[in-house]
């Protein structure tokens, strides 16, 4: 059929397709809500068809999908086994790995060889299940596949293997008939299980929906019942969310944050502790494959903050826990916690061992940022107060060490060691801004006075020691240089305030001086940006005006970039070609623009401790 039409909404990819008379909208819904973590970490997809005749003609419509089972696997070379089971309300085609080796290894470019993938349609008469090789051809042929499933199992996962295969029968598509209703829709579940998902310091921990053993049958089944308002939720939701992004930051900054959200979600894994608590782990997707990495966490950061801090509480309080063991031996937070799936001691520079290639000013200052954000949306230092000490020491690290960082790495590591880097310098001030206020926040006022003082006389250092002219240098030895000073965001969101609005206002205006073909540059060394950067910085602009031409490039870049990945976060501001990532969860960090509206963020926050209640069509 040939595609007419395509729409992308938080929770929904929606096309629409037209041949011989007949008009076919297929969705994919995932109901990717961060206020309700028992359904965001239901690992269920909704596919959704709906035809209807174009040409006041009947119509026979039937639809085959078919799944190719290294679906579930690494490689084509492995072993799988498929097969079929039934639960209350469906029918299932699943299929797995035969050796089912859980959580046997680590890596970036893998993919996961233990749990099952399952295809579950509705017990209906409209839908038929087959578990057959060579379905679309069988299919494309007579409309029909073979009644017998094949039953040498286990078989190889290559291209003659069994697909788990469904025919889906809308039956006469006819606007004339009296006894039918114009469109005709259909749904089927896509999921896949793993009994343990992460390894956590040896521990083997559970996916966040099995925290109290749920069998998966049971798991699918109240996904089908819950799939109409789960529907009525997800399209409340799209359409809510993309009027208030356009009204905080324009249609081309709402179409680039939606692009982003399923993305920035789908980058990590919420399990439950042994308690039952929930902890997210994020991948470094197409970089090393690190779990829990600090600098990934910190730019995906806004999404979290902005719909549910909770979630960013969870992404914190493995690091935090790891950092204060006696084998964490740096005076600085660590980097990552090992490489997906197992989260069992940093793995990056010089691991636990040296402090070769680390990250401490980075990292440090990431962790502190984050935990006092915390604190303020949820209105309790708890998390801090746990872990004080831990945080103690690394803002005595950076109050020696922060102002003029030494030779060392930034999360922008594909560009080399720099000394003296001033847009890490003020990360590094802002996080003793926020070390002083978790100590006011935990009534300890003369270290609260203290940390302040200190963050104030540095902001005020750097003002001189980063000045070039009408901007500021990328390094404080470096003349000539420029880059993005995108740390500053946090002391206006934050209320640090610690840098007056001339420093803002300065660089905003010098960067309107460097904007390229799709976007400003991330420094003077080269033409590449990133992307969640980027729109950091334009949320230091002061007015919309300023906010738009930074954004509006980047708009550009998302629909003429001429690297087809998922959404990349390093790119070429002149080509628009991808440079290197993409499908990270770092693009979460788009949503820093809709965070610096404190009065949007607060509505949004208070569906996450609120039961949200949906008004659903009468049907008669």
């Amino acid at each position: 059929m040939q595609q007419t039409a395509h729409s992308v909404t938080p929770t929904h990819t929606i096309y629409e397709f037209r041949q011989n008379g007949i008009t076919l909208h297929f969705v994919f819904f995932t109901p990717a809500i961060l206020s309700d973590l028992d359904v965001l970490s239901r690992p269920v997809t909704y596919l959704t068809w709906t035809a209807e005749s174009a040409d006041a003609a009947p119509h026979q419509v039937s639809v085959l999908l078919d799944v190719d089972p290294v679906i579930a696997v690494n490689d084509r070379s492995q072993q799988i086994n498929s097969f079929r089971n039934q639960t209350a309300t469906l029918n299932v085609l699943s299929t797995g790995s035969q050796d089912q080796k859980l959580l046997n290894r680590s890596g970036d470019d893998l993919r996961i060889d233990w749990g099952y993938f399952h295809l579950a349609v509705p017990k209906d008469p409209h839908y038929a299940t087959f578990l057959a090789p060579h379905a679309a051809k069988a299919f494309a042929a007579t409309g029909q596949l073979p009644t017998t499933d094949t039953m040498d199992m286990p078989e190889r996962a290559d291209h003659s293997a069994s697909a788990l295969s469904t025919i889906i029968d809308f039956g006469t598509i006819n606007p004339h008939a009296v006894t039918r209703t114009e469109p005709v829709t259909r749904h089927i579940l896509l999921s896949y299980t793993d009994d343990y998902a992460i390894q956590y310091l040896q521990r083997n921990l559970r996916p966040y929906w099995q925290r109290n053993n749920m069998p998966v049958d049971q798991m699918l089944d109240q996904a089908e019942q819950q799939y109409a308002t789960l529907e009525a939720r997800g399209e409340a939701l799209d359409k809510e969310l993309t009027a208030d992004l356009i009204k905080v930051g324009g249609e081309h900054y709402a179409y680039i944050a939606i692009l982003s959200y399923r993305q920035a979600i789908a980058a990590h894994k919420l399990v439950a502790d042994a308690n039952g608590d929930p902890m997210l782990f994020a991948k470094e997707n197409f970089s090393n494959g690190c779990i829990a990495t600090v600098d990934v966490l910190y730019p995906s950061a806004p999404i979290f903050l902005f719909f549910n801090p909770k979630l960013l509480e969870a992404q914190l309080l493995p690091v935090l826990e790891y950092s204060s063991l006696a084998r964490w031996k740096f005076p600085f937070s660590p980097h990552d916690l090992g490489q997906y799936p197992l989260a069992n001691g940093q793995v990056y520079g010089g691991g636990e061992k040296t402090e070769e290639d680390q990250m401490p000013v980075e990292e440090s200052g990431n962790m502190i940022i984050l935990v006092d954000a915390v604190a303020r949306a949820e209105g309790t230092p708890q998390l801090a107060q746990r872990y004080w000490p831990t945080l103690t020491k690394w803002a005595e690290y950076l109050n020696l060490h922060g102002l003029d960082p030494e030779f060392q790495l930034t999360t922008d590591d594909f560009a080399g060691h720099v000394a003296h880097n001033a847009n890490l310098s003020i990360k590094a001030i802002d996080a003793l801004a926020a070390y002083a206020d978790l100590a006011h926040l935990l009534k300890q006022e003369t270290v609260a006075k203290q940390y302040q003082a200190s963050a104030k006389e540095k902001a005020a250092k750097w003002i001189t020691m980063a000045k070039e002219g009408d901007h500021y240098k990328i390094a404080f030895n470096s003349p000539n240089t420029w880059s993005q000073k995108y740390n500053l965001v946090w002391d206006k969101i934050l209320d640090y305030n610690l840098f007056p609005n001339s420093v803002r206002d300065s660089e905003v205006a010098f960067y309107l001086t460097r904007l390229n073909l799709y976007g400003l540059p991330l420094d003077s060394r080269a033409d590449y940006t990133k992307l969640d950067w980027s729109i950091w910085t334009a949320t230091l602009a002061s007015n919309p005006v300023q906010f738009n031409a930074i954004v509006d490039p980047i708009y550009r870049w998302t629909n003429e970039t001429p690297t087809r990945v998922p959404l990349t976060d390093w790119y070429d501001t002149k080509t628009g070609k991808q440079v290197g990532f993409q499908a990270r969860s770092v693009v979460g960090g788009v949503f820093i623009k809709a965070l610096s509206d404190k009065q949007l963020t607060a509505k949004w926050r208070a569906k996450s401790t609120a039961p949200e209640i949906i008004q659903l069509p009468v049907v008669r």
